[in-house]
């Protein structure tokens, strides 16, 4: 945690940003995974603990937009649960230590929400029983309120010193996790052995990790979250796993590499393409520029280098405005980091990566652009290029013909079976320029 001043610091900038009202900050709850004693690993509501610190179950803050009044709610616990348990500090100490007063029981907050329904601002839910709660306490019709939402992206959204020297030990703890996996794959071994060893190295250095790890040989399947394939000598692996710190903040990395072998050629020079890709787009960051014109920029790149292996042809740029660089790039260059890997994503990708000035493009892979708004010194973000290789989509487009003047269809014979590759760094917007993190 952070000291009480930063976390009043933020809550007054909070109120002021509100008209009126009472805001509303439900932490997480334990979540059952079979029974009620046999629960998933905790993890807390990233806004709560963006304004209230505490990675503690049951807890809720409000704060009094007029006054700036800010009020830590929740239970204190029972003997039963001492025994069980240990001692725990009591919900006063708890709002001590974040410059909050005590608000009152579970029960009084039902109360005091109930009645002040039609004043009560609250964000976008994303679990079921937290739903359930704001439709019985604050009536059917509640919703989420868009001012509240969009003062908590703006304060969220620009990091502080203390927050980036967090994320730099997520980053450091990813980079561990990554070089023990390059260490350690072999062929004959399982995808899991290489995924539980970096897990391991996320548990060990006091954090978990930031989302569910990709670890696959079958690089083309963006999401691949199956770790059941056996390892070949030469298969390229791709990883895309982080840390998440102590603190809650995360990291996000990844790396592709050739298993017990050095890369052949081919495999190479799309490797060379995609470190390209990552290393000139990262160069080319500061205030000021929009993150999409960043992405076309990298299509710009992975096009010109697949020109000269004889995979796509035609002008570059009649190509990439046409979208034909999306069949090897079907998602976006990067998004928003911090307490969230997907940074905010539960209050809107549009409201965070987007804005009057920059909208969501509709093209097929530039529409998966989560982050596309003029970037700010304070900003933390990914930057992830790759290039897959996916045959469902190959022969989609093959079929259509689409973007024939640009792609070479026959030439993708060749690599129907490469997989992908994908390599991603975290980034920091300076005042100057960018900074990587870790």
């Amino acid at each position: 945690m952070f000291a009480a001043t930063t976390y009043a610091a933020r809550r007054r900038a909070l109120a002021d940003a509100t008209p009126s009202g009472l805001i509303f900050l439900p932490g997480n709850r334990e979540a059952p995974m079979n029974y009620t004693d046999n629960t998933y690993p905790f993890r807390q509501d990233s806004n709560f603990r963006y304004f209230a610190g505490h990675n503690i179950p049951d807890l809720a803050l409000t704060i009094d937009a007029a006054t700036g009044k800010s009020q830590l709610w929740g239970d204190d616990i029972s003997l039963d649960h001492v025994v069980w348990m240990g001692e725990q500090p009591s919900v006063k100490e708890l709002a001590e230590r974040i410059g909050a007063q005590r608000g009152g029981t579970s029960a009084e907050l039902s109360a005091l929400l109930k009645k002040h329904a039609a004043e009560v601002h609250f964000l976008p839910p994303y679990r079921a029983e937290r739903k359930t709660f704001l439709a019985e306490h604050l009536g059917a019709a509640a919703g989420a309120s868009k001012e509240l939402t969009k003062a908590v992206i703006a304060l969220r959204s620009v990091k502080s010193a203390e927050e980036l020297e967090q994320m730099d030990i997520a980053v450091k703890t990813s980079m561990k996790m990554h070089a023990a996996a390059q260490s350690h794959a072999a062929p004959g071994q399982l995808e899991a052995e290489v995924a539980g060893l970096i897990e391991g190295i996320a548990i060990s250095a006091n954090g978990r990790l930031s989302y569910p790890a990709i670890v696959t040989r079958n690089g083309h399947v963006l999401h691949n979250h199956y770790h059941g394939n056996v390892l070949q000598k030469g298969d390229l692996l791709l990883i895309d796993a982080g840390a998440e710190a102590p603190s809650g903040y995360a990291g996000d990395i990844t790396r592709t590499f050739a298993v017990g072998a050095a890369m052949t050629a081919k495999q190479q020079d799309i490797h060379d393409i995609v470190q390209k890709a990552l290393t000139d787009c990262t160069a080319a960051l500061r205030p000021g520029l929009t993150y999409q014109s960043v992405h076309l920029d990298a299509g710009r790149i992975i096009t010109d280098g697949l020109k000269a292996v004889g995979l796509m042809k035609g002008d570059t740029d009649e190509a990439v405005a046409a979208g034909a660089h999306a069949l090897f790039m079907p998602h976006g260059l990067g998004h928003m980091i911090g307490l969230d890997v997907h940074d905010m994503e539960d209050l809107g990708e549009d409201l965070v990566g987007y804005d009057e000035q920059v909208q969501r493009s509709t093209q097929f892979g530039t529409r998966s652009l989560r982050l596309g708004k003029e970037l700010r010194a304070g900003y933390a973000l990914t930057v992830e290029p790759g290039i897959y290789f996916i045959p469902a989509l190959i022969d989609r487009w093959r079929a259509d013909g689409t973007c024939a003047d640009f792609i070479n269809f026959s030439a993708l014979e060749a690599y129907r079976d490469f997989g992908g590759i994908r390599l991603e760094d975290n980034v920091v917007v300076t005042e100057t320029g960018h900074r990587v993190l870790g």
